[in-house]
């Protein structure tokens, strides 16, 4: 990949529904060139697929919860073990090796407490967590 690969890439990111012509023209090949080239990164499998996200894919507070839980994981369940665990459940977004009394902090969006209370079970039973604390952000910054 060269410098104007990279920025083809990087315009995509920002618009995958960019033109070849828009994209030639803000990287300075013709519209032929530009879409050759976006081909080739296709096939080189730099580009995988494009898609749609909607706000039903984003997370976010939108009237649910924001979860911040730390997790003390039992004798019996190593790191890789629960991570394994944790990456398939959609609520998740993202978990933090930690110092101190937990092993780890979890991120999570869920629509409502009963959503929540599941979520901590799933946790303790299928994920090898020993013990959860959950705090609820109120209001974002």
């Amino acid at each position: 990949m060269d410098q104007t690969d990279e920025r083809i890439v990087s315009l995509l990111q920002e618009n995958a529904r960019r033109s070849f012509s828009e994209l030639g023209r803000l990287v300075g090949l013709s519209t032929n060139a530009a879409a050759a080239r976006v081909r080739r990164l296709e096939a080189d499998g730099v580009i995988l697929g494009y898609t749609i996200v909607t706000g039903q894919d984003v997370p976010g507070p939108r009237g649910g919860l924001e979860v911040f839980i730390d997790v003390r994981l039992d004798a019996d369940t190593d790191y890789d073990t629960f991570t394994a665990r944790i990456d398939p459940i959609p609520e998740i977004v993202d978990a933090v090796h930690m110092t101190g009394p937990f092993d780890y902090l979890l991120r999570a969006f869920t629509p409502d407490t009963g959503t929540l209370d599941q979520l901590l079970r799933r946790l303790k039973k299928e994920c090898g967590a020993a013990q959860t604390q959950t705090r609820v952000a109120l209001r974002p910054r």
